[in-house]
């Protein structure tokens, strides 16, 4: 049963609370095994035999507008693919802003051309399969970029996590 971990979009921001312990037991009525989660931005670790991640995002999604009254945009991973991603090369550099969006699916090729338009010297964008890599010379608060930004040129909802907080999660998580 592999081990996943569920990003979840715009929790705890913007008025959208959930209180990380009955966001657990919220979860820990799906057919999901060993529920944790880690720090307070919507980052929830858990066993599942579910192969079909497409809609075990969606059942979570579900079962989190019926528990908190509000969507909650879910993408999964597996803990595996996760920590490939916190060890890509492209991370390997001392850039301030070192980001992960996950998105739903593989961008269109007119989407990918958009990402591939906004990229600067300053802020390096690239998508690989479903994730989007963003390494920055600045920092993420003093860019010109925004999540928004990334998510209308792309043409879907995605959600953000730095390279540092996935790999905290992973040190916590792959022994477990």
């Amino acid at each position: 049963m592999p081990r996943c971990v569920a990003f979840l979009r715009a929790v705890n921001v913007g008025g959208r609370l959930v209180k990380m312990d009955a966001l657990r037991v919220t979860l820990e009525a799906l057919p999901l095994a060993r529920v944790e989660t880690f720090i307070a931005s919507g980052n929830v670790v858990f066993d599942s035999r579910v192969r079909d991640f497409a809609a075990l995002e969606r059942k979570i999604e579900a079962q989190l507008l019926k528990a908190f009254g509000f969507e909650i945009d879910t993408f999964v991973r597996t803990l595996d693919e996760v920590a490939q991603l916190a060890a890509h090369p492209a991370f390997e550099a001392t850039a301030p802003t070192q980001v992960i969006g996950f998105l739903r699916a593989v961008p269109e090729p007119p989407a990918l051309q958009a990402v591939a338009r906004m990229s600067t010297d300053a802020d390096r964008l690239t998508v690989e399969g479903r994730e989007l890599l963003w390494l920055s010379s600045r920092l993420q608060s003093e860019s010109v970029f925004s999540n928004a930004a990334f998510e209308r040129a792309l043409k879907m909802r995605s959600t953000f996590r730095g390279v540092g907080t996935l790999r905290k999660l992973v040190a916590k998580f792959a022994k477990t």
